[in-house]
């Protein structure tokens, strides 16, 4: 009842406020001031003032917030230990500089029956067109 007092009083004090301004001739500004001042009674009318009154005096409410909250932070420093590779799980079982092993078969090209009849060759490093591009641009 107190919430939609002061909301009332609220929303007449800036209509007095728009009214006067109006008498001001700044009619742009005066209708501003209108729309921000019938925010309070709306709210009041379609029953989110009493709603929000009873979430926040409910210690339910407060303890589920503080929950949510709870969870957020772990989240979030999960997310900060896996991006800095300080995670205890399978991901910090190898050491920063390791390298890849050997390609396996299927990813040779063989599929789940086994490696292909023609296994593919690694590809043989000429750079010699990156050379000749180079060298036409002084690089």
């Amino acid at each position: 009842m107190l919430a939609e007092t002061i909301c009332s009083a609220v929303s007449a004090a800036g209509l007095g406020i728009a009214a006067v301004t109006a008498y001001r001739r700044r009619f742009l500004r005066a209708v501003r001031i209108a729309a921000y001042a019938l925010v309070p009674v709306a709210l009041v009318l379609t029953g989110v003032v009493q709603w929000l009154s009873g979430v926040v005096f409910k210690p339910t409410v407060w303890i589920g917030f503080g929950l949510l909250a709870l969870a957020w932070v772990l989240f979030l420093a999960t997310r900060a230990l896996e991006r800095r590779g300080a995670a205890g799980g399978a991901g910090a079982a190898k050491p920063r500089g390791a390298v890849a092993p050997a390609a396996s078969a299927p990813a040779l090209g063989g599929g789940a029956a086994g490696p292909s009849p023609t296994p593919r060759s690694a590809p043989a490093e000429d750079f010699s067109d990156i050379e000749a591009i180079l060298k036409k641009h002084g690089i």
